[in-house]
Formats: structure tokens, C-alpha cells, sequence
């Protein structure tokens, strides 16, 4: 299945807004290369991001066979590690949605690192692919706290210090009714993690 066109118009859009909101954070915002405390623990990601980091892995394959190999060799040794206690279907790679299967991945890998993670360098090595989920960790973002209202959240590393209005004028605006439209225009459904995608 190939990526949607409107996917690159959603890139754009969000680092953009991402680069705007880091020129307001400034200092507060501590992310950088090395800093890899949110590439650990396994995450969902939509159907548009796996396909975009398997463009992204088609890529690699092309230009950097090596790393390719590399980052292949990494997502099988997490499968291998974390696959039996998958919430989901092992076969599919898809994330089961019953009550259960998403109590039982509250607790999934959440010390594992992501396999795209380069242990030696703290690099991400498909970063011009990677989900929307680690395009917009850092900034402060709104989410559903849980209790259905919104608050402001961001990497608990960053705005130390900052008063709640700092915080918020640093808020990034993050594009879900474009990226949900994407969606609705993919006809495979569901949710994966990273692991899986490297691999299809």
C-alpha cells in the first residue's frame, strides 16, 4: 500500500509548527541528539505512520543498504524479546482493541527501546520518517487528561521552571482533523507499533 500524497503536506505542517513552537521555547526546550528518555517504551502508531516509516525503510534500502540491514536486525531481536506478551496479533502486528488488550499494553515494553534508536550514536536512524507521536514529543501539546477535559502536556524534562502561562505560550498546535482525514482514506485499519512497521 503505498503512502498517501497528503502525508508530505502533514509532515511539513507539523514540523513547521514544531520549529515555531522551539524558536518560542527556547531554552526550555531541552531536546536534542542523545537525549533518548522517549525512545524507550513501546507506543501505538497509526496506519499512516507505519507506512511512512516503510517508505522510509524502502528509502534505506536503496541508499544505505547497511543500515537498513542494521535497523531490520534490531526490530526481529525486539520482536524475538517482546512478541510473546504482544497485545494484538503477533501474526499481523496489529494492537488488539478489547478492554483487555489495551489494559495489558499499559504495562507492554515500557523499557524496551525503540529499535530505529541507534544505541551508539542516541540517533533515531529513520528521524525524517518517524510518527507523528515523536514529531510532537517535547512541546507542550493538548491532551486528553484522562478525565475528558484537555490540559497542556510536554517531555518532563523541558520547561523546568516555567510558569503555566510560559508554558502555554509554547503551546504547538497539532493538525488531528488533517492526519484523521488521511486516515479515513486508508482502507487497513487498526494501530501497530514501531518494531512491526520496520519490518513489513
Amino acid at each position: 500500500m503505498d503512502l498517501p500524497v497528503g502525508d508530505r503536506e502533514l509532515v511539513q505542517i507539523v514540523d513547521a509548527a514544531l520549529a515555531d513552537a522551539a524558536r518560542r521555547a527556547g531554552a526550555w526546550l531541552v531536546c536534542s541528539l542523545g537525549c533518548t528518555q522517549c525512545c524507550y517504551g513501546a507506543f501505538a502508531i497509526s496506519e499512516l505512520d507505519a507506512l511512512r516509516l516503510g517508505a522510509g525503510m524502502a528509502a534505506l534500502h536503496d541508499s544505505k543498504p547497511a543500515l537498513a540491514a542494521a535497523i531490520k536486525r534490531r526490530a526481529k531481536a525486539w520482536i524475538d524479546e517482546h512478541g510473546a506478551g504482544f497485545p494484538g496479533d503477533r501474526e499481523t502486528g496489529r494492537l488488539g482493541d478489547s478492554e483487555a488488550d489495551r489494559e495489558r499494553f499499559e504495562e507492554y515494553a515500557n523499557q524496551a527501546a525503540c529499535p530505529a534508536l541507534d544505541p551508539a550514536t542516541g540517533r533515531c536512524d529513520v528521524y525524517e520518517w518517524r510518527p507523528m507521536t515523536c514529531r510532537v514529543f517535547g512541546p507542550p501539546i493538548r491532551m486528553d487528561d484522562g478525565a475528558g477535559a484537555e490540559a497542556l502536556a510536554h517531555c518532563e524534562l523541558c520547561f523546568a521552571g516555567a510558569t503555566a502561562a510560559q508554558v502555554a505560550a509554547c503551546e504547538m498546535p497539532v493538525p488531528h482533523e488533517f492526519e484523521e482525514k488521511l486516515l479515513n482514506g486508508i482502507p487497513v485499519k487498526g494501530e501497530t507499533v514501531v518494531a512491526f512497521a520496520l519490518l513489513r
